[in-house]
C-alpha cells in the first residue's frame, strides 16, 4: 500500500547571511551606482580623527568593500584595479589607515597581508565563537527525509512516532533521533494510551531556525488530519465496493 504525504506548506530555514554573487558582479553593480569605475587621480581625502573615528573617502570605501566581498586574497595591483585606484602604493596606504581605524575602534576585522595578497580577516579572539556559530549553521542542512519528518511534527504536534510513521509510510525512529540530536524537536510528554508512547514537539531552536515567533506563525494549513484521511478514503471505498460486489 502506497502512502502519500499531505501537501504541507513549505517551510524554509532562515539565515542572516545573504547569498554571495561573484566578486566582479558585485563590484560592477557598485560602480554603476557610484560612477564609471575608471581609475582616479592619486590622493585620498580620508581622515582618521583623534577619537578613533575614520572618515572614509569614496575611494577608501571601495577598497574596503572589495575586501569584504572577496572570497580570497587579492594582490595590491588587483585590489587597486577592482577598486578603481591609480596604483598599488595607494592601496597599501589605505589599508594601513583602515587597520589603524579598526584597531582604535575595536573592530572585529583586520586586513592581513598573506603570501598571496590582502585578506579581510576576523581577529583571533573571535575564532572560537565563530567556530560555534559555524557548527550551528551546519544544522540548517537537513536531508529531505529529515525535513519531511520535521514538517509533520511541526504541524501535528504533539505527535507520537507512530503518528509520524502513519503519514510518512516508513520507519521514522532514526529521523526523530537525529532531529532530537540537533535540538529541533524534543519529547513533550506521553500519550495516555497503551505503552504510553512519547509525544514529540518542536523546540525554541526550531522557531529560531525558521524565523518564527511561535508555532502558530507556521504557514497556514487547515485540517491536516482531515486532508490526510480524505486522501485515503478513495482506496477504502474501492475495497468496500469490491467486497459488496463479491
Amino acid at each position: 500500500m502506497s502512502h502519500m504525504l499531505p501537501d504541507y506548506p513549505r517551510i524554509q530555514p532562515q539565515t542572516p547571511w545573504p547569498i554571495q554573487d561573484s566578486v566582479s558582479e558585485r563590484i560592477q553593480m557598485a560602480f554603476r551606482a557610484t560612477g564609471s569605475g575608471e581609475p582616479e587621480p592619486a590622493g585620498d581625502t580620508s581622515e582618521l580623527l583623534a577619537d578613533g573615528r575614520l572618515i572614509r573617502s569614496e575611494r577608501m570605501a571601495r577598497v574596503e568593500a572589495v575586501l569584504l566581498i572577496s572570497r580570497g586574497a587579492l594582490t595590491a595591483n588587483r585590489l587597486g584595479q577592482l577598486a578603481g585606484l591609480s596604483d598599488a602604493a595607494e592601496v597599501a596606504e589605505m589599508i594601513a589607515t583602515l587597520n589603524e581605524g579598526y584597531d582604535r575602534g575595536g573592530s572585529a576585522f583586520r586586513i592581513e597581508q598573506t603570501a598571496t595578497g590582502y585578506l579581510m580577516m576576523t581577529r583571533p579572539a573571535l575564532v572560537s565563537w565563530l567556530d560555534r556559530l559555524h557548527e550551528r549553521q551546519s544544522q540548517l542542512k537537513l536531508s529531505p527525509p529529515m525535513m519531511e519528518t520535521l514538517t509533520i511534527v511541526a504541524y501535528q504536534q504533539p505527535v507520537t512516532r507512530a503518528g509520524v510513521e502513519s503519514i510518512r509510510g516508513v520507519q521514522s525512529a532514526e529521523m526523530i533521533r537525529q532531529l532530537i540530536d540537533r535540538g529541533l524537536i524534543k519529547v513533550g510528554g506521553e500519550e495516555d494510551s497503551l505503552g504510553r508512547p512519547f509525544l514529540y514537539v518542536t523546540t525554541r531552536q526550531f522557531l529560531d531556525m525558521f524565523g518564527l515567533g511561535r508555532v502558530q506563525d507556521l504557514p497556514d494549513y487547515h485540517s491536516i488530519g482531515r486532508k490526510a484521511t480524505a486522501k485515503a478514503e478513495p482506496a477504502e471505498s474501492i475495497e468496500e465496493n469490491t467486497s459488496q460486489a463479491a
